[in-house]
This record gives structure tokens, C-alpha cells and sequence, in this order.
């Protein structure tokens, strides 16, 4: 079934029993599917994430911050792993989510509701992170300047920031999408995500989105548009230089490997970059 037949039935019934659906919102407003897709395998950040706090961290890590955190599919390992976490995200339904697996798991409810461009820690924190490229839903360089400089306000002295975003590259190929798949139990999910328009001198990227949700019983589909804002490697470069208070000390591509820091050109697009706070 495409995505026009689901826009004019709705629900419906097939002749094998399965029901079909095409959800309303965004796949933000479904935070179980959400986590699902993008909390299914985080071993290789949560290994890289306690790596990099213990090489370029100038003290101790424990307490850390993860703006725009989601359902906190970082925030709940890492405070198994001893840490103390908050963070903040826009969307309610995922805050929700969030604070109800903390406190299923004997944390404090840690995430709010809040602006990755406006918020104010009232303890700073030794560490933060944003790792799958958030950071691009700001759609101007004011809003990202003004997230940077929360992210500094919020740090102890010597403490890092680890932003995970991808760049447009100016030289090589450029990825035009991904597809990916997660399962747990009897619930699948499928995504497709493919770029459909580029504009470089507006420094706009749109994105079409599909999400197809399967159980023994139900098909459910979720279509979205989403526009991120592009950076090139001179203007992430311009960008950081606006904030004095942080510096750009390494990079990494989404391999994720301590051990092999990435060489940052015009043809580069997954990159980590490790700010440190002066």
C-alpha cells in the first residue's frame, strides 16, 4: 500500500486481518517508535561517548547534559553507568518518555521541556552531547550561535561538548539518503530518508521521510517533510569561531573509533567535533 491510498481510507481492514494507518505528526510525537529506530544499538556511542570524556576532559565526568535529548536513549545508559544526567527537548511526549524510563529505573525525572537555543543550567555540567545531528533543526545562525553559547554557559571549565552533525560537502559525492530498519519483539520498523532539495546559497536542506511500522496485527506509516539547515566545512568553521568560549580540539566521523580522529575537508560529511570549553 503507497501513501495515497492511506491519506483518502485511513484506517482499514485487509483481507488477512491486518489494519492499516497513516499516523498523523511526526515521528517525534511517537517516541516508542522513535527509540525504537535510533536507541536500538548504542553501544558504540555510549563506548565512544565515556572515551572521549575520559581523554579530553580536563577533570572528572560526572554529571553530564544532552540538549534536544529525546527519549533519552543515551541519558538512561549513561546514568546506569553512574553518571548524573539531565537534558531538554521541545517535544513533551518524548520529555515524558523519557522521565518515566529514569524513574522506572531509580533516577530522578531529569529531562524538561525546553529551547536547545534559550536555557539556563542551575549546576553546571562536566560534559554534553548531541549526537545525531539535532543541532541542523536551527535554521539560522543566530539560534545556532545562541545554542553554542547556552552549551558553554552550562560547562565547567575544561568540560567537552560532542556535536554530531553531517556537513554538505563542496568537493565528492554527496550521501542523498539512508535507509534503515530496527525490531523488538513483534513491532518493526522500516525508515527511508532521501534528500529532495538543496538550496546551498539559502543553506536549506529538505528531507522526505517514510516510516513504516509493522506488528503481527497493524501497519501504521508515518510521511514527513524535514528541513535542516547545511553547513560546509568554512561555515561550521566561521560558526565556532563566533564563540570564543569553546574550542574546537578533534574530530571523528560516525564510526565512532577513539583511536582514529578524522581529517575534517571539503569533501567531509559525518563528523563529531569535540568542543572543549576554555
Amino acid at each position: 500500500m503507497i501513501a495515497g491510498q492511506f491519506a483518502t481510507t485511513g484506517w482499514g481492514r485487509h483481507s488477512d486481518g491486518v489494519m492499516s494507518e497513516l499516523l498523523d505528526g511526526c515521528l517525534y510525537d511517537y517516541p516508542k517508535y522513535y527509540d525504537l529506530l535510533f536507541g536500538s544499538d548504542c553501544a558504540a556511542e555510549m563506548s565512544f561517548l565515556k572515551a572521549c570524556f575520559q581523554r579530553y576532559c580536563e577533570g572528572k565526568v560526572t554529571r553530564v547534559f544532552e540538549p534536544a535529548c529525546g527519549t533519552g536513549r543515551l541519558m538512561i545508559r549513561l546514568a546506569r553507568a553512574g553518571f548524573e544526567v539531565a537534558g531538554n527537548d521541545l517535544n513533551p511526549r518524548a520529555v515524558t518518555y523519557c522521565n518515566d524510563r529514569l524513574k522506572r529505573s531509580g533516577f530522578p525525572a531529569t529531562a524538561a521541556v525546553g529551547d536547545m537555543t534559550d536555557f539556563r543550567l542551575r549546576r553546571r555540567v562536566d560534559a554534553a552531547f548531541n549526537m545525531i545531528n539535532s543541532f541542523r533543526h536551527l535554521d539560522s545562525e543566530p539560534a545556532a550561535r545562541s545554542h553554542l553559547q547556552c552549551v558553554a554557559a552550562s560547562l565547567t571549565p575544561g568540560g567537552i561538548y560532542l556535536l554530531g552533525l553531517h556537513l554538505t560537502p563542496i568537493r565528492g559525492p554527496r550521501d542523498m539518503g539512508e535507509s534503515w530498519s530496527a525490531r523488538r519483539g513483534h513491532l518493526a520498523i522500516n525508515s527511508n530518508l532521501h534528500s529532495i532539495r538543496l538550496d546551498r546559497r539559502r543553506r536549506i536542506e529538505d528531507f522526505a521521510l517514510t516510516f513504516d511500522i509493522y506488528t503481527p496485527t497493524s501497519y501504521r506509516r508515518i510521511v514527513e517533510t524535514m528541513r535542516y539547515r547545511t553547513y560546509s566545512v568554512s561555515q561550521i568553521l566561521r560558526l565556532l569561531e563566533s564563540v570564543p568560549e569553546l574550542e574546537w580540539i578533534e574530530s571523528f566521523d560516525f564510526g565512532y573509533d577513539i583511536t582514529q580522529p578524522a581529517t575534517i575537508d571539503a569533501s567531509t560529511e559525518d563528523v563529531v567535533l569535540v568542543l572543549r570549553r576554555r
